[in-house]
C-alpha cells in the first residue's frame, strides 16, 4: 500500500477486537503482526526522510550560522502530515494486504534426570 495515495486517516479510529482477531485466531499475534509491519514502515520513511534532508545538509556547521531552507522545512511537514505508520500496519491487516508465515513450534527439549554413578 502505498502511504502516500491512501485515504488513511490520519487520527485514531476505534478498532473492533473481533475483526482484529478474525485473521489469526489470536488478537496478541494480530498485534504482533502489525506492530513488525509498523516498524517496517517507520524504518523505510525515516530513510527515505534521512535520504531528502541529507541533501540541504552543509559541509561546515556552526552555532553562528543557521540557515531556514524553505524546501527543507515544506519536506518536514509534507512527512508530519503522513498517517502514522501504526494506522498504516493496522490498515493494511484488515485489507488482508500483509503477508506473514507462522513459524512451526519448536519442539519441546527432552530433559533426563542425570545418571547415578555406581
Amino acid at each position: 500500500m502505498e502511504i502516500k495515495k491512501s485515504n488513511i486517516p490520519t487520527n485514531t479510529i476505534t478498532r473492533s477486537i473481533i475483526d482484529l482477531e478474525a485473521q489469526t485466531g489470536n488478537i496478541y499475534e494480530s498485534i504482533v503482526i502489525i506492530s513488525k509491519r509498523a516498524n517496517q514502515l517507520a524504518a523505510e520513511t525515516k530513510q527515505e526522510l534521512t535520504r531528502k534532508l541529507a541533501d540541504f545538509s552543509s559541509t561546515t556547521d556552526s552555532l553562528e550560522e543557521t540557515f531556514e531552507n524553505r524546501e527543507q522545512i515544506e519536506i518536514s511537514r509534507y512527512y508530519e502530515r503522513l498517517p502514522k505508520p501504526i494506522l498504516v500496519a493496522t490498515e493494511e491487516f484488515l485489507q488482508d494486504e500483509i503477508y506473514y508465515k507462522k513459524n512451526a513450534a519448536p519442539e519441546e527439549p527432552v530433559v533426563e534426570a542425570p545418571k547415578k554413578r555406581s
